[in-house]
């Protein structure tokens, strides 16, 4: 037996799983409420000792974890404009598994910098400009950024004939100089920012934290929870030289904090007449909505959804939502007390507007343009239609009554039909929490983590966007 502990720290539970390297089996797994507002290890203590209970006394010969405890890895991103490089660096920082409060246009105004110096990022993404084009706006934003009293980390990746200027400018910040977000026009490099973004979370966040301090019973910690299931997810769709992948899918993970949507595929348009608007969209797309989840962003949900549409799900009245919601935002590990519950149903209703919200944000969408010659297709954003496999993580979609009705709020919808999300699709749920401890673990054994993922994860059914879902009973995935 060679057994191995893979920890993830959340923003609600810490999650700990043990793996036996040598027969590719999960050994146990075990949650605990995180405890990052005392001590984050008293939570991993009550994880660790749950563990022990189920697997017995085991000898690691490895601890590694991801973490995006205390809400993850605030970023705030800057780009000359929305379509271009702003929209670069938030796609950059997305992937690398960062969750982002600001994004920032054009030139940074006062009110912009107020907003930077009363709640500074972890770290800030400078960005602007193709190389060789528009110099002024990342250098007038550096500036800006100096007159600052708080300092942060900045990644500096943007216009090549800039950086130097803003270097100078900077110079009382840790900075990090990288390639251009988008070194041409429509251009896309993202991956050495994301590395950066990676390394700065292991050098600096992890500390800042309070994870640290349990440095001594790890063997490290590899990266953000969200670069973890990303790194999952592509292993799981592509495969490796020894063992075949699943093929294009996506995967929705709704938590207590955020919901995020992964989408594994090029998501081109189908149609040749149809005609791309902006970015190629990333093969490994990540977005995260900091404003959609079941406990401290609840309301979100709400807001969006509405009041009346909650209260219906849920099978409660208005004032008993808004009741349960504050009884929530005083108990965050508040959970429901048996199936069925008012409390259960509420986060049934509250899991199934998180998906459909996040889902519609994340895919891209159809539209009409009038020209010369006729109405003309545009597509912005990624084509999702032919995506057939989705896999559903996190607790609220994992212990929800009834996953696969809440599933069938990420396909197509005649109430949006211009989003260019999923027909049909075959759901899958991670059902142990195990696609954070796998993509932790492909860093190292891929060939072990794809076949753990293929035998652990449940085949639920299959979701059809026209004629509802069929269930389909079957082995797990082969």
């Amino acid at each position: 037996m060679r057994p191995v502990l893979l920890i993830d720290f959340g923003s609600t539970y810490t999650k700990a799983t043990a793996v036996d390297l040598d027969q590719e089996v999960i050994l146990g797994t075990s949650p605990a409420f995180t405890t990052s507002d005392s001590d984050i290890g008293e939570g991993l203590t009550h994880a660790l000792d749950r563990l022990c209970e189920k697997t017995g006394v085991l000898d690691y010969t490895a601890r590694l974890a991801c973490s995006s405890a205390a809400g993850g890895l605030r970023m705030m991103v800057s780009g000359l404009v929305p379509e271009l490089t702003a929209q670069a660096a938030k796609l950059a920082a997305l992937g690398a598994g960062a969750k982002i409060c600001r994004v920032f246009s054009h030139g940074l105004s006062r009110r912009d910098l107020e907003e930077i110096q009363a709640d500074p990022p972890d770290i800030f993404l400078l960005t602007g400009g193709t190389d060789g084009g528009n110099r002024e706006c990342i250098i007038g934003n550096a500036e800006k950024l100096a007159t600052l009293t708080v300092r942060f980390p900045i990644i500096l990746a943007g216009n090549r004939n800039a950086v130097d200027d803003c270097e100078d400018f900077l110079s009382e910040f840790p900075v990090t100089l990288c390639p251009n977000v988008m070194p041409h026009f429509g251009e896309l490099d993202i991956e050495p920012v994301q590395r950066e973004i990676r390394k700065l979370f292991l050098s600096r966040i992890v500390s800042a934290r309070g994870l640290s301090k349990t440095q001594e019973l790890l063997s490290g910690i590899l990266m953000p929870t969200p670069s973890a299931i990303l790194s999952a997810m592509v292993l799981l769709a592509g495969g490796t030289d020894r063992e075949p992948g699943l093929g294009d899918l996506m995967a929705i993970d709704v938590g207590g904090a955020t919901t995020d949507v992964y989408s594994i595929g090029w998501g081109e348009p189908d149609d040749i007449n149809i005609i791309l608007k902006g970015f190629e969209e990333p093969y490994a797309k990540r977005t995260v909505e900091g404003d959609i989840g079941v406990r401290y962003s609840a309301q979100g949900i709400v807001n969006e959804t509405g009041l009346s549409q909650i209260a219906c799900q849920a099978e409660v009245t208005e004032d008993q939502v808004q009741a349960l919601l504050l009884e929530l935002t005083c108990d965050k590990s508040l959970v429901a007390r048996k199936c069925g519950d008012a409390i259960g149903r509420l986060d049934d209703a509250l899991a199934a507007g998180a998906v459909d919200i996040a889902t519609r944000r994340h895919a891209g969408t159809l539209s009409e343009v009038y020209t010369v010659t006729g109405v003309v297709p545009v597509q912005t954003g990624k084509n999702l239609r032919r995506i057939r496999r989705i896999i559903l993580t996190g607790g609220p979609l994992i212990h929800a009554d009834d996953p696969l009705a809440i599933a069938r709020r990420a396909l197509f919808s005649d109430s949006c039909p211009m989003s260019l999300r999923p027909l049909h699709a075959e759901i899958l749920m991670d059902s142990q929490y195990i696609l954070s401890a796998m993509g932790v673990l492909a860093e190292r054994e891929p060939d072990v983590a794809l076949r753990i993922m293929k035998k652990e994860l449940v085949r639920l059914g299959e979701c059809r966007a026209t004629d509802g879902d069929r269930r389909v009973a079957g082995p797990n995935i082969k």
